[in-house]
């Protein structure tokens, strides 16, 4: 296993540093009514089909700063201390990237100039206001859409169309291409070498998830570069594996301070397939996309990850209850911290109808001190669907932290 202590130390003086706005205390003990401020309480702001920022594409640049910085201003209200900010939603980039071009996303036309620096911009405020910044990195997925003639002439994807597939009307850099994975590792490493960001994050897309009736078109990849390997699941899951691995060292090696984490599946694997898995019935990572979450903890890859248990406790196929046990006893004795994604956009819908659920996580996560905070998917929601749920969370957890 890979050790990091140095970083071990920094994930908890970061998160206190991020947490302790002027005027905030920290309340020692993890066991105390009210949660300890060094722990993690962040929100993921999705910029991918404009669900969170910007609101839709084409904004000015004054409209697109307005509205990053009062996201910012509602997440110091709502008592958190970290931001998750997709800033490579699709091959593309929010800042000026020698890599890829310029997101669609933020002006409505792929490669074209937003007319300032949305990363810089973006951390600065972010900073400013005592939150920890997490560059948020989808790694594979190139387009929403599944023709590479709808990219930019010059998009990389369209350079090298052995670099990539199709599946399920979207289109996918090939994990299995060594020269594909060391180009999204670069584009990444751009970005984390030349801003400030307290965190480099991936989502839970590597290999894409399973459609009826559709199979991966990978089997020519795997012929040319499949090497020892028998099996070509088990050559898909080391070819995130390697992904992981690389980008692990090259963070730690450019930045050593910056935390490097990944937010997977909330399903490793069920018991039913390995025993080392959980008491559970649901899609499993480890064979759906290929990613091998519990690998990455052990192996001291990451120095947190933060499974989306995007479930009710009771749940019949994923329990709450008996998943966070599960991961809290994964990162047992290593060096990764473990923050739990929580569902807040499911309030209100799929038997999330319990405006008290999500304090209820919080609650049943106090008995497990590994777990070390939690990150909320989406911004939007919090103010939202789940705006009574989450008033009820600080209520009941947050109450150490004084307004500053």
């Amino acid at each position: 296993m890979t050790s990091h202590p140095s970083r071990r130390t920094f994930l908890g003086a970061a998160i206190a540093s991020a947490a302790l706005l002027p005027g905030l205390v920290a309340v020692a003990g993890a066991t105390a009514p009210a949660g300890p401020t060094t722990e993690m309480r962040g929100e993921w702001i999705s910029s991918v089909s404009n669900i969170d920022w910007p609101s839709k594409p084409g904004l000015s640049a004054e409209a697109q700063r307005a509205e990053y910085t009062r996201l910012l201003d509602q997440a110091v209200a709502d008592k958190l201390n970290a931001v998750f900010v997709q800033v490579r939603p699709t091959a593309d980039a929010f800042w000026p990237s020698p890599h890829e071009p310029w997101s669609h996303w933020l002006t409505g036309e792929q490669g074209e100039d937003p007319g300032y620096d949305p990363l810089a911009f973006m951390v600065a405020e972010a900073h400013k206001r005592g939150l920890q910044f997490h560059a948020w990195f989808n790694p594979y997925r190139v387009s929403m859409q599944a023709d590479p003639n709808a990219l930019v002439p010059e998009h990389p994807a369209r350079k090298h169309p052995d670099w990539v597939f199709a599946y399920n009307g979207k289109l996918y850099y090939n994990p299995g291409v060594p020269e594909a994975r060391a180009f999204v590792e670069d584009a990444i490493m751009h970005a984390v070498e030349n801003y400030d960001v307290d965190g480099v994050h991936l989502d839970d897309y590597f290999y894409p998830y399973p459609a009826s009736g559709q199979k991966i078109p990978d089997e020519e990849t795997f012929r040319q570069h499949g090497g020892s390997f028998d099996d070509i699941e088990d050559w898909r899951r080391n070819n995130v594996d390697l992904l992981v691995s690389e980008l692990d060292q090259r963070i730690h090696a450019a930045k050593p301070d910056a935390l490097f984490g990944i937010s997977p599946f909330g399903i490793w694997r069920n018991a039913s397939s390995d025993p080392d898995g959980s008491d559970t019935k649901g899609l499993e990572s480890y064979s759906a996309i290929y990613a091998d979450s519990r690998k990455w903890v052990k192996e001291g890859w990451v120095d947190y990850i933060t499974p989306q248990i995007y479930w009710q406790i009771g749940h019949s196929a994923a329990d709450y209850a008996v998943l966070v046990p599960w991961w809290a006893k994964t990162v047992a004795g290593t060096d990764v911290g473990l923050y739990i994604g929580q569902g807040a956009y499911k309030v209100g819908s799929e038997g999330w109808t319990d405006p008290g659920e999500l304090s209820a996580h919080l609650t049943l996560n106090r008995d497990h001190p590994e777990v070390k905070g939690d990150v909320y998917f989406s911004a939007k929601s919090l103010t939202g669907n789940a705006k009574d749920a989450y008033a009820k969370v600080v209520a009941d957890h947050y109450g150490d932290v004084k307004a500053p």
